[in-house]
């Protein structure tokens, strides 16, 4: 039997973590390991690992955010040894692997730890949770400012604001990445009837890594991908 995930390290977040520590560090997490920042030179390796870890990190975020479900999980991680899960010191790769085995698995390691099955899946197994979901409740809650009240100005204003605080920031390259950033979340405002995550889905992948860049300087305040 492979190694079971360490959802805490994961996420580097301690095993007493509040419910809100947990939503911060998915935040920071989702933003660092996103597919959609890579560069358009990113070869398809480093797209497949990068999907891989933001899988493991929305796996993580899945399990340690529903009370019932974090009980679970701890219940088991108290009832097997250390060496059942992966060591403290794995690497990315080992993690990821180990939280793509452990759905397959997960009612029956729960029925092991607590006496109870899990209810989702297929013949008794706990479906795994789609990453893209996961992220997109989150993903309109950090754009929320952005699109409480909608105007049909808001693209305009949005790159001129951006850019007036990028260039504060970073100078004329922040003036730049700011700019468009500030664009495109000011065009989503304007899209009226529709949710964040939608508009963002049917962005290009240009358009969508600055939208994330633009979060992940508001977040994690760094435009690095």
């Amino acid at each position: 039997m492979s190694s079971l995930p360490q959802y805490y390290t994961i996420l580097n977040v301690s095993p007493t973590a509040t419910a809100d520590e947990i939503r911060g560090a998915y935040k920071r997490e989702s933003l660092k390991t996103h597919p959609d920042r890579l560069p358009q030179s990113a070869t398809p390796q480093e797209r497949r690992r990068a999907t891989e870890r933001f899988q493991a990190v929305a796996d993580a975020y899945y399990v340690l955010s529903d009370p019932a479900r974090r009980a679970e999980y701890d219940a088991l991680f108290r009832s097997r040894p250390s060496s059942a899960f992966t060591d403290d010191n794995a690497s990315e790769f080992e993690q990821d692997q180990a939280s793509s085995s452990f759905f397959s698995n997960f009612s029956n390691f729960f029925q092991n730890a607590t006496g109870t099955a899990g209810a989702e899946g297929t013949e008794g197994t706990q479906a795994r949770p789609d990453a893209n979901n996961v992220f997109g409740d989150v993903f309109e809650e950090m754009l929320a400012p952005e699109v409480q009240h909608v105007r049909p100005f808001w693209a305009w204003v949005g790159g001129g604001a951006g850019g007036a605080l990028g260039y504060i920031v970073a100078n004329i390259p922040g003036a730049v990445a700011g700019g468009f950033a500030g664009n495109r979340l000011g065009a989503i405002r304007d899209a009226k009837g529709k949710s964040v995550a939608q508009v963002f889905g049917g962005l290009n992948s240009a358009k969508k890594a600055e939208i994330l860049r633009a979060l992940a300087f508001k977040v994690l305040g760094s435009m690095a991908a």
